[in-house]
Formats: C-alpha cells, structure tokens, sequence
C-alpha cells in the first residue's frame, strides 16, 4: 500500500477541529507510518451514530497505509468520563462492562485491517487494572497541576453540580492511557471529539514530562443537526445505534435518507469514501434532485456499517415504500446511483414476458403487459401525465405507440418500468 498524508485527508474532508500542532502533523503523515488511537469507553453494548465520525477517522489511517489503534476502555468505564455531562456517569458492575465491550468490539473492527496487526484492537483494563496505587501516583500523578486541570472545561462545568473524586481520575487515566501506548506501540497521535481537548493535551504534556517524547493530538468537530440544536445521531426515539438489534438497518437507512438537504455535501465527505469531486457533484445537485443524492449517502453509510447487501435491502423496501427520487427528465452519471438502481432491482416484483410478445408491443402496451397499468388508456393517461419510467427514463407522450422491437433493452434482456414514484416492475425478456 502507498502510504498517503491522512492529515490532508482529514483536513480536506472536514473531519478537523483543533490540533496542538497542525504544521508538525502534516510533515509527520508525510514522512513516516504514524500511528494514532482513539478510545471509546464501554458505556453501552454498542456503539451509536455519535461515534462514526471517530472510527472513520480511524479507518482512513487504515486505508492511508498509516497504523490505527481503537481502544476499548475496558479501565476507564469503572470511572466514567465527566467531559460533556451535567451529572455523573451511573457506575456500571464488571460484568456489565465486560458484555458491553462484547458488542463494541465487533464493530469497531469493521473499520479497521486487523490482520498481521496492520490495526489494533486494545483494551486499556490490560494496564489500568493491575496498577498499584501508591506507585501511580508517585510515578504519574506527581506530573499533575490540579489548579490547570480544574481549568478545563470538561471539569469546570462540573464545578457547580457537583465532581467527584473518582471523575476527577478520568484525565490522569486517559493520559495514562496515551503514554503506554506511546511507549508499547508508539503511539504519536490521539485523535477524539473536541470535548476531549483537556484530556487529549494532558496525554500529551505527559509524554514530554516523562518520556521526553513527541507527541500529538487532534480533535474533531462535534456535529450537530440544524433543524434541532441535538447532537446529531439523536432522533426523538434516542440515539442512532450501529448494531441492528438497537436501530434496525432500514431505520438506520432512513435516518440518513432524512437528514437536512444542506447537510447533505458535509456528511458525504464525512461518513463515506465516495471521492471529494463526487461529494462535490452530489451536493450540489438542484431542487429534488438532492434527494437522489441522500439516497446515495443512505446507501453508502449503511453499507459501511452493516454491509452492502443491508444496505441494498434497506435501500429496496425504502422504495418500495416511499418510491425511488425523481430524476425528471435528466441523464444521471452517477456511478454510485446506477450501483443503487442495480440493487434496487435484485428486491423488485418481477415478470417475464416472452420477445416475441414484446416485439410486437409498444409501450402503452408494455405497462398493462407488466401488471402495471390496466388497460391501454390507463397507460396512455400516465404517459401522457410523465409518470412513466422505463430505466428512469421518462416515457415522452411520443412513443406510446411506438414499437420496441428496436429498444436496446429488449437486446440486453431486461428493464426496469415505474409507474408513478413508487410501483415499480422488472420485466425479464424470455426466450420460447
């Protein structure tokens, strides 16, 4: 693999917020393999929409040729992470955490190569568990102002309501965390939400403090939705989560399919692989056409988190249901779109209807030869009205009457007919 700048990726792409030093970041991706880590605390059995921006952070280290670690905070949820909360964490047993990081587990990896560890996969109970006290903190917790830790935000906005000994840990753990890391993996970069900050930079004054090492941290933008000030991944049933047994693969589908049309260019570049030039086009698509192009952002992020083949049968029953986006009268070259539309066919009613039938049909004839139109008037009335599709082509009042001995679809031996915006039928050319 060529290893490529993932910090101009990321940058490009929008995943940045704050780095402690953006100049150094970019020459270190440029010259060597770096290797950086996010951690994800085991607060539930699965991990949510709220975490995809990190993991696929993580995985475009991956496929940049760089070294990525996910760490599963098998230590640190014994504690609990007070950044962004108004109230402590409820304190989880051993076991609840040890079944959590069963299900967070699996799906972190699928963002990672975690063959000949290319990417890791690490639990920080490993070296948080069988610290001694007395010598931790002599050893690192003697590195600590208490006067600057209480200046960061994740701990100031606790102040009042109220912060307890055993958060008042989490920095020093998390930092901890970070030099291990560096010292057993070489580890130069944590990466997290911009509510990390404080913790990120305590990791890294450690590192200098006790190693005298380099080291860096980047934080990425927390995302909200416009139309209601939430975090975004929060819909008014609760969080968006990965696994499907929490958040059913068509309703995570959907959650996507539904965000706000301004969003739409953002979270393509964010939460899909899709090249910046087709995020680009897609965006900027005009009037209903930028449904199509949430459709195409549905279909790639479920297929990032569950698969294509969820992804194409959440994206057929969404048609099914609400019928595929209209693309008028306009030649769609999309690459992605004409995948989708390939999908869509696999799950749509079909019927077979023999050549020598069709090449003596025109295309009134052709939608009451598929089930889709009565009779002949009916079809008539609905290609007279543009709501006749054959391939996502529109029917032009025309060529209702004419033959289709001559269309290259009967040559290739199959089409796809839409009557309206959500009947669709896959007519099969057969042979006697």
């Amino acid at each position: 693999m060529t290893r490529q700048n993932t910090y101009k990726i990321l940058l490009e792409r929008g995943f940045i917020y704050q780095t402690t030093d953006e100049t150094a970041l970019t020459e270190l991706f440029e010259q060597q393999e770096v290797t950086g880590y996010i951690g994800f605390d085991a607060t539930a059995d699965s991990l949510h929409v709220g975490h995809l921006l990190p993991l696929m952070a993580l995985s475009w280290m991956d496929r940049t040729g760089h070294r990525p670690i996910a760490l599963v905070g098998g230590g640190t949820s014994m504690v609990g992470d007070p950044s962004g909360r108004t109230e402590a964490r409820k304190l989880m047993t051993l076991e609840t955490i040890a079944e959590n990081l069963e299900g967070i587990r699996p799906q972190a990896a699928r963002f990672l190569s975690l063959e000949d560890d290319k990417a890791l996969l690490l639990d920080n109970s490993q070296w948080l568990a069988p610290l001694n006290y007395l010598n931790f903190l002599r050893d690192i917790g003697r590195h600590f102002s208490v006067n600057r830790m209480l200046t960061a935000d994740c701990y100031k906005s606790r102040l009042e309501s109220g912060l307890s000994f055993l958060e008042f840990n989490y920095m020093v753990m998390q930092a901890y965390d970070f030099l291990t890391l560096h010292e057993t993996r070489n580890a130069v970069l944590q990466l997290g939400g911009q509510d990390q900050w404080g913790n990120i930079v305590a990791g890294v004054e450690l590192i200098r403090r006790v190693r005298g090492g380099q080291a860096y941290g980047l934080t990425m933008p927390l995302l909200l939705d416009p139309r209601t000030g939430d975090k975004f991944g929060k819909t008014n049933a609760g969080a968006v989560w990965l696994s499907p047994e929490k958040t059913s693969v068509y309703d995570f589908y959907q959650f996507w399919r539904n965000v706000d049309d301004q969003e739409t260019g953002r979270l393509l570049q964010l939460f899909t692989y899709l090249p910046l030039d087709e995020c680009n086009y897609l965006a900027a698509r005009p009037g209903n056409l930028i449904n199509r192009s949430k459709e195409i952002l549905a279909y790639e992020v479920t297929a990032v988190c569950h698969g294509p083949k969820a992804a194409a049968k959440a994206f057929a029953a969404s048609a099914k249901a609400f019928g595929l986006s209209d693309p008028g009268n306009q030649v769609d070259t999309s690459s992605e779109v004409k995948n989708l539309s390939g999908e869509l066919e696999s799950n749509l009613p079909t019927v077979s209807i023999t050549a020598t039938v069709l090449k003596e049909a025109d295309y009134s004839q052709l939608f009451v030869l598929a089930g889709l139109c009565e009779s002949r008037s009916e079809a008539r009335r609905l290609i007279r009205q543009g709501g006749a599709y054959v391939d996502d082509r529109v029917v032009e009042q025309k060529d209702e009457n004419a033959r289709l001995d001559g269309a290259d679809w009967l040559k290739a031996g199959q089409t796809t007919l839409r009557a309206g915006k959500k009947r669709y039928m896959v007519v099969k050319v057969t042979h006697e």
